[in-house]
């Protein structure tokens, strides 16, 4: 089980959005609340302006309670939001190597199923 600690920035999953915070799973023991106090520095009027259900989010542990395993969360004073698609560049050939390659791939495959089979 993960040791999580007071001040401690975890990866969770949005699950639920109510008008008083959001609701996020952390791992398969803990799940977590964000109180729509702990969204932003700035008034907070809908909390779907700031997060989405299923959206995968980092956030910040403010208290832990071992005997729920529930802790309390923030995303006011981190960058909350996942970075990863600025990481991925389209190709400019978009999907023509897989066009190219699909029938050597797919008589490769068959090659290797009809020997597997013999």
């Amino acid at each position: 089980m993960a040791d999580y600690r007071s001040g401690s920035i975890v990866k969770c999953q949005v699950t639920g959005i109510e008008k008083y915070g959001a609701f996020v799973n952390i791992d398969s023991n803990y799940t977590g609340l964000i109180h729509i106090s702990e969204i932003s520095n700035d008034f907070v009027k809908d909390i779907n302006d700031f997060l989405k259900i299923g959206e995968i989010i980092y956030t910040q542990i403010l208290e832990v309670d071992e005997f729920n395993h529930h802790l309390k969360l923030s995303i006011k004073n981190i960058n909350y939001k996942s970075n990863s698609k600025s990481k991925i560049k389209e190709s400019r050939l978009g999907f023509l190597p897989l066009k190219n390659h699909l029938n050597t791939w797919i008589s490769e495959k068959l090659s290797e199923i009809k020997n597997n089979n013999e």
